[in-house]
């Protein structure tokens, strides 16, 4: 839900506990002050950051920016929802060639806990790329080695070596 909507539906809560108090149905304000309570969890540990991720995974960039854009303080995140938010940060801050930022980003993302190993593979994935087109080798063996440890998909594995056969090249 995006922030506006939660904002819409707080405003439609606030209307139906003035109803409650004029109908004298006390037992539903606190209901509608449960709802509430929720929203403004939800606002604050989840943020659009589900929203932002269906809009990256569909590839709409702008859209995922915008989303992202709306959570002004990203550290009251869960961090089920803020690994997600600094991989797709990173990811754009990557397309708009920001490698700085990018590597920043990931590299949040990469002290944060995954559910899936290979989730956290295109995390190291990327931040051996990022430091591949910065020519700092050593870490990109290091993002390289702890990727390996992981379980990865084949394509993982077919990206790493890849990375493998340009460092290779450099050394």
């Amino acid at each position: 839900m995006t922030n506006n909507a939660r904002k819409i539906v707080i405003a439609i809560a606030f209307l139906f506990i003035i109803y409650a108090i004029y109908a004298k149905q006390y037992n539903f304000i606190v209901y509608i002050l449960g709802i509430i309570a929720y929203l403004v969890w939800s606002y604050l540990k989840e943020g659009t950051v589900y929203l932002a991720t269906q809009a990256f995974h569909k590839q709409d960039y702008e859209k995922t920016k915008q989303l992202l854009a709306e959570i002004k303080n990203p550290d009251r995140l869960r961090k089920g929802r803020r690994n997600y938010y600094e991989f797709m940060m990173g990811n754009i801050a990557l397309k708009e060639e920001r490698i700085d930022e990018a590597e920043y980003h990931f590299q949040l993302a990469s002290r944060l806990p995954w559910k899936r190993d290979n989730e956290k593979g295109m995390v190291l994935i990327n931040l051996a790329n990022i430091n591949l087109r910065k020519k700092d080798y050593e870490r990109v063996e290091g993002y390289i080695a702890a990727a390996e440890k992981l379980r990865l998909t084949a394509r993982q594995q077919s990206i790493i070596e890849k990375i493998k056969n340009e460092l290779n090249k450099h050394k």
